[in-house]
This record gives structure tokens, C-alpha cells and sequence, in this order.
């Protein structure tokens, strides 16, 4: 989670790369606490997506197709990068935030929900409100930048370690 400008682009490239979940824009209230809402609105962005791709939006009218396109946009806009989440129908197992203190709203949900909260934590913050704070500046770019490289090869290292002690069958029918 990190909808600061200056770490929006980080935080999304890293995501990517590392093949996790991330929320860039804004953090929509119950996205963790109410997530049945949320998995109705990425299956309507799914929806208009295959009605976009099948043609099937040509069959209203052009400002009827305008408004579903708008809608579109600003589905991807909120729930791109966790548009995969509700196919595994549990919620992360951990949370990274980069600034504790704007995204007070995220913080509160996943301690309610019980997921380990790993962030950048500055001197303007509450260290105490983060189950495994990383002591570093927030603002900066380039600060964020390392730290999330870090971040995203030891992400890497125990998803190659994990598949490496639980090979995925492929003879399951």
C-alpha cells in the first residue's frame, strides 16, 4: 500500500515484479473488512471488460457506452492491482504500507483482521501501530525505492524456496 505520489510508481513496479497485490491510488474503506463488496465491484469491472472485448457494449447507445467506459476507468483506477485477490478468496497473509500515517485507514484494517503489518516507519509515526516497522524515510524516492527492491528479492527468494519444498502437481484432474 502507498498512494504517495512520490512512491505510487515504486510501489506498483515492485508489486509487478514480485507478483503481489498493491493498492497505489486510494485506500477504499473495507477493502479488507468488507471484501464481499469489493469482490462485486472487480466483477463488474470484469464484466464491462468482456463486454468491451466481445463488442457487446457496441449494442448501446454512445453516451450509455461513454458512462460504462467511465465507470471502467475508474474501476481499474481503485482495484487494478488487487483485481486478482477475490479468485483466492483469502485475504494477504501480510501487508506492506509506506506511510503508516496516510494510510491510518489501511493500518486499522488489517489489525482488525489480523494481518502482520511490515512498513517504512518515519519519526513523524507510531512504530508501535506496525508488527515489523522498517526505520526509514518515507518521503523520499529513493529511500522507498531501496527498501522496496529489498522488500521484493526476499518476496522473491521464499516464493522460489517455497515451490522448490511443494512442487505444484500437475496431474490433478
Amino acid at each position: 500500500v502507498g498512494t504517495k505520489k512520490q512512491a505510487q510508481q515504486a510501489v506498483k513496479e515492485t508489486a509487478k515484479e514480485s507478483g503481489q497485490y498493491f493498492v497505489t491510488e486510494r485506500w477504499l474503506g473495507g477493502t479488507l473488512t468488507n471484501f464481499n463488496t469489493i469482490k462485486k465491484s472487480i466483477a463488474r469491472l470484469r464484466e464491462i471488460e468482456k463486454m468491451d472485448a466481445d463488442g457487446s457494449i457496441n449494442s448501446y447507445v454512445k453516451q450509455e457506452q461513454a458512462v460504462i467506459r467511465r465507470e471502467a476507468g475508474r474501476l481499474v483506477k481503485y482495484f487494478d492491482g488487487i483485481r486478482n485477490m477475490d479468485k483466492a478468496d483469502k485475504l494477504p497473509a501480510a501487508m506492506f504500507v509506506v506511510d503508516i500515517k496516510r494510510e491510518h485507514n489501511a493500518v486499522a484494517e488489517a489489525r482488525r483482521m489480523k494481518i502482520p503489518i511490515v512498513a517504512i516507519v518515519d519519526t513523524n509515526c507510531d512504530p508501535d501501530l506496525v508488527d515489523y516497522p522498517i526505520a526509514g524515510n518515507d518521503d523520499a524516492i529513493r529511500s522507498v525505492r531501496m527498501i522496496l527492491a529489498t522488500v521484493a528479492q526476499v518476496i522473491t527468494r521464499a516464493q522460489a524456496e517455497f515451490e522448490s519444498k511443494h512442487p505444484r502437481r500437475s496431474d490433478q484432474g
